[in-house]
Formats: structure tokens, sequence, C-alpha cells
């Protein structure tokens, strides 16, 4: 697990969010804080709302009521005009990698430098090659298209595109689903690296507990519209919440725990 360094203003403040799209209730009351220098998880099963809390987080979505401080600005700014200032810093790399199927990589990686600055062409092109490097891609991988890399491949290259912004906070949707155990595992320890090497904050939404366990310092469980717990994993799994032992205790759950623990389970 890494270690965070933690100052005492939260870099993300949500406070008593909830969501509603028409008659579904998603969130309600939702509060939680994320503090620089942590990696910091939101999990729960599907449907409790976790992709849609880091959409309200980012400004893609608003919430129906509540407050969310991103960088200490309200996250409705981003949808400002002058909200670009706050785009360039931070990253998100989107579910299943999100590439643009026409692009090549190095393209892909290029848009929010082409998109945020006024860099020359050379100069672009040398810091895609830099992020290329920095994710563990051949430098022959830029010419690809997406549909010609694997997927631990093309979620390296929305990692690169994440990051070549030099973000101060990284947003990572479900970075690891539907990937092989040993390709996953690789990409957790990238995610660790990159944090430690360019100081990131890192602000996962997942339901990967082996992930969960490798990279998380705090982790917030989503059920029912609430917070049902927060901590690090070890204070969760011991947690006497039958909703939280449900997720932590399954099969799934305890084979990620006794992976972590070197064979010996948490008992109560």
């Amino acid at each position: 697990m890494s270690l965070a360094v933690h100052t005492e203003t939260p870099i993300i403040d949500v406070r008593h969010v909830s969501t509603r799209f028409g008659p579904a209730v998603v969130h309600q009351d939702v509060s939680l804080t994320v503090m620089r220098g942590e990696v910091f998880a939101i999990a729960g099963g599907n449907g409790c709302g976790k992709s849609t809390l880091l959409r309200e987080i980012i400004g893609l979505l608003t919430p129906t009521a509540g407050r969310i401080s991103l960088l200490g600005a309200d996250s409705r700014a981003l949808r400002d005009t002058d909200g670009g200032s706050l785009h360039r810093r931070f990253g998100v790399m989107f579910q299943h990698g999100a590439l643009f199927s026409s692009m090549t990589l190095a393209e892909n990686v290029a848009v929010p430098l082409r998109e945020h600055t006024s860099l020359s062409a050379g100069i672009i092109r040398d810091i895609v090659a830099l992020k290329i490097a920095l994710v563990g891609l051949p430098p022959d991988s830029g010419a690809k298209f997406p549909r010609e890399l694997s997927g631990g491949m093309r979620r390296r290259a929305a990692l690169a595109r994440a990051i070549v912004m030099d973000p101060e906070l990284l947003f990572l949707d479900e970075p690891t689903a539907g990937l092989d155990p040993m390709i996953a595992a690789a990409f957790d320890d990238l995610v660790l690296d990159l944090k430690r090497l360019l100081g990131l904050t890192v602000v996962m939404v997942t339901h990967d507990l082996d992930s969960l366990w490798r990279i998380a310092d705090r982790v917030a469980v989503l059920g029912d519209g609430h917070v049902l717990g927060m901590g690090t994993m070890e204070q969760l799994a011991a947690s006497e919440d039958p909703a939280i032992r449900n997720y932590f205790h399954g099969p799934r759950g305890r084979a990620a725990q006794m992976n972590h623990c070197g064979g010996e389970l948490h008992r109560d």
C-alpha cells in the first residue's frame, strides 16, 4: 500500500450531495473528503453511483443538491468558460480507456495538449513520446491505432493521455475492469509508480477488490445512495456493518484479502 502525505485542506470536498434522475435516487446526502497525496478509492456494487459521483466531481454532471469543492473551487465552475485553468490541473482516465478509434495512440495522447495549450507541434510530439515511455509502452506503439493494441496497452495509452498535462490530481474510472489479473496487478503497480514520481493525488472508482487492497490508502464504500463506510481497507474489513461485511467478506473479497495479507485473514 502506498504512503500518503496529507495536508489539512482537502483537495476534494463533497458535502451533502444528493442526485436524482427523475424518480430514481442515486445519492442521498453523500459526503467525503480526499486529502492531497493519497490514493482514494470509491467502491461499491454495480449501480451504486460510483461513476456518477466521479462525473459530478469533475463537473460533467451537476448534483441535485449539495456542493463539491475541487482544488479549492466549486466543481460547477468547470462548466464556465474560465474553467479551463482548473481542467488543466487534473487528468481523467475514463472506463475502458475511451480512446478515439480514428486516431493513433500518439494522436490520442496529444489531444489535451492540442486543446489546452499553444505548444508547437514539435514540443507536443516530444511530450507525447515521453509520456508514452513513462507508462511502459514501446516507442513504436505511438503509430498504432487502438484496435491494434491489447486491452492492457489501451489502458496504458489512456493513462498516458490522462497525465500528459502534468496534473496534480488523477481520476481513474474502473481502470482494471476486464483485465487479466496479472495485467491488472501490473497496472496497479504503474499507478503507484506514477503517483510517487509525479506527486499525484489519485481518485479511483473501482469494484476490483485486489486493486483496493493493493494501492488504496482510504476507501469510501457506496450503497443504497449513501456512504456506508470510509477508511482503510483494514478498517472496512473489520466493520460490523452487514452491508460492508457482505461486500468485503464474500468469496472474492476473502480471496483478495488473503492475497494481500499473505494468507492470513483479519479476524473479528
